[in-house]
């Protein structure tokens, strides 16, 4: 009987498969580059934010519409029970001065009796039953007493820290999709071992076959074949279940549909990073930090309540002939206004805004602190990751030696099948190892990226 022949160049096709070089520095697969594109649309919370963000700048120009002069056009139609007249002691002393003065336009004597062939003028009334209004007010802030500016810097800055805080469910969300992918990639890589794996059982069911008909083999060792073909398939099921599982993530992710999703193929590459590379300020120390300011102006303009605030008024009415006696047709005015003490309330409320200004200094320096230890973290996991793969790589070329050479005795009758499956698991385990290192490696440079604030997707 010859020895096995073509399991050793299976390994090394295998090997060239998943085994890809070491890629320099950040590079993302252009179809999870598209996932995470996808994702960050789809995600309602990220949309969330930057509504939230769209909000405050609608803040702003409330704001800045503070020095617009407000127009107001006014019609009302009002009808009384009665007309608004003078007292009758009123209108008699009207009626008797309007006597006086005609008698002494005419020359009579003061004492004279008022002549009935003189007309007198009846008495107006102060405002007619029936009353049509229509009139335009002007109302136009001059000063603000800087309550208006400080709060357009507040709007601004709490804009920007939400548009930041937007940002940094973007990284969250890429890291969900990042791992998922990866994640998926181990998967599939983890089929491929267990195909690799399929091929070897099926090469040795066949030698070994042959052997018992040969009656160098007994039927015990077809048996033991029988029971590895079986618990292979035990873990090709389990592969589909965390294949539909990752499929069903990426689809609540992405929503990308499911049949899209399972004709991908990613791989899983080792990264290179250089872990002394230069990090920026984080999206969410950026929103802490535009937070902070936005309180500050907060103070600022709860502060400027005190400063005297100056307006213009001005009113003009359509309809003349409705007027009340003591109604202006129209008026310009300037009024100013002077909060001088207004039951401590200012003083409170700008107190309790310094409180939350320090409540976000003290997040901020938390939020560096954490940041420090998950570079530290990520650059260990890294370097301990990076350590393994070499040594996995070890044990995957031990393992396929060994194998090799156990699959040769066992050819020759120096090995039973127990010690060529044995052999075979574990050139399975090294390749499953190696692949768990990859996805290791991975998470650590995506978590080093993201603490150091410079993960690009």
């Amino acid at each position: 009987m010859k020895p096995y022949k073509g399991a050793f160049a299976i390994l090394l096709i295998f090997l060239a498969t998943v085994m890809p070089s070491v890629t320099k520095g950040q590079q993302l697969d252009p179809i999870l580059k598209g996932l995470i594109n996808k994702g960050l649309s789809k995600s309602q919370t990220v949309n969330g934010k930057y509504l939230d963000a769209e909000q405050a700048g609608i803040d702003q120009k409330l704001a800045k519409s503070v020095f617009l002069p407000k127009i107001t056009l006014n019609g009302s139609y009002t009808h009384l029970n009665d007309d608004i007249t003078f007292d009758e002691n009123t209108k008699n002393l009207l009626t008797e001065t309007q006597k006086l003065v005609i008698k002494d336009a005419v020359g009579l004597p003061f004492n004279s009796t008022f002549p009935n062939t003189l007309p007198l003028q009846e008495v107006p009334v102060l405002q007619n039953q029936n009353i049509l209004r229509s009139s335009v007010d002007v109302d136009w802030v001059l000063f603000s007493g800087l309550e208006a500016s400080n709060a357009l810097q507040a709007s601004k800055h709490k804009e920007a820290s939400l548009n930041y805080l937007g940002m940094a469910e973007e990284d969250k969300i890429a890291l969900q999709i990042i791992e998922a992918y990866d994640k998926l990639a181990l998967v599939r890589a983890s089929k491929k071992v267990l195909t690799t794996s399929e091929d070897y059982l099926n090469e040795q069911a066949i030698y070994v076959s042959k052997a018992i008909e040969n009656g160098l083999a007994t039927p015990i060792s077809r048996n033991k074949i029988e029971l590895a073909k079986q618990q292979l398939e035990a873990k090709k099921l389990e592969f589909e279940h965390n294949n539909t599982l990752l499929i069903e993530v990426l689809h609540q992710l992405t929503g990308k549909s499911r049949a899209d999703l399972k004709m991908l193929q990613p791989q899983l590459h080792s990264f290179s990073v250089d872990a002394d590379s230069n990090w920026e300020k984080r999206n969410e120390i950026k929103a802490l930090e535009e937070a902070e300011q936005a309180t500050q102006y907060q103070a600022k303009m709860i502060k400027s309540n005190f400063i005297p605030k100056v307006a213009m008024k001005g009113h003009y009415e359509f309809i003349e002939e409705n007027l009340s006696l003591l109604d202006p047709k129209w008026y310009v005015g300037v009024g100013l206004k002077w909060n001088v003490f207004d039951g401590n309330q200012s003083r409170l409320k700008r107190r309790k805004v310094q409180l939350e200004t320090a409540k976000y200094r003290e997040q901020i320096e938390e939020a560096n602190e954490m940041i420090e230890l998950a570079i530290s973290k990520a650059e260990i996991s890294y370097e301990s990751a990076l350590l393994n793969t070499k040594i996995v790589k070890k044990e995957i070329e031990l393992a396929n030696e060994n194998y090799e050479m156990v699959n040769t005795q066992y050819k020759n009758n120096l090995a039973s099948i127990n010690d060529v499956l044995d052999a075979l698991n574990d050139v399975e385990k090294a390749n499953f190892k190696l692949q768990e290192s990859y996805f290791k490696e991975r998470r650590a440079v995506a978590d080093l990226l993201h603490a150091k604030g410079i993960l690009n997707y």
